[in-house]
């Protein structure tokens, strides 16, 4: 029993000294109602009221797997990715945190002022500011709207590529 208590405090050691070392200015904020930190993957599973915050992004979910060392989330129930003016919804989200790239699946949505995508799929990257949206796309933006199989818009500059 003691030899067990003496890895889990290792483990937890070396995943906090990992997370710190790779991730030190992209430290996560996470909270949920029931969180569980697995050693053998290296990741907190949360469940109920999931809240992730990585330096100026926030994610909502359901439930979710956090890899504090890679910054990967993978999200699932009514998730929410957020940055600035920029709300993406949807039911699942997989972010690649040191590439600064989200995967959104199952109804996604984008809403900012003047602004509503919605789409089967989107992928956004946060570097580069484009989000591609694929599937069933429709526009709303004021007065006007369209379809169509795909979008790219890019969030800094508000127009479409």
């Amino acid at each position: 029993m003691k030899v067990n208590k003496i890895l889990i405090i290792l483990s937890t050691l070396l995943v906090f000294i990992l997370s710190t070392g790779i991730a030190s200015a992209a430290k996560p904020v996470i909270t949920a109602d029931h969180t569980y930190f697995d050693i053998k993957s290296g990741q907190y599973i949360l469940n109920g009221n999931v809240y992730i915050k990585v330096r100026n992004r926030i994610i909502t979910a359901s439930h979710a797997r956090v890899n504090p060392a890679t910054l990967e989330v993978w999200g699932t129930g009514g998730i929410t990715v957020q940055q600035r003016d920029i709300h993406f919804t949807g039911d699942s989200v997989y972010v690649y945190g040191s590439r600064s790239q989200a995967k959104i699946d199952g109804g996604v949505n984008l809403s900012r002022s003047g602004l509503i995508i919605s789409a089967d799929k989107a992928d956004f990257n946060w570097r580069s500011k484009v989000a591609v949206f694929d599937g069933n796309v429709r526009v709303t933006q004021g007065n006007r709207k369209w379809t169509a199989d795909s979008v790219s818009y890019n969030v800094d500059t508000d127009s479409f590529l």
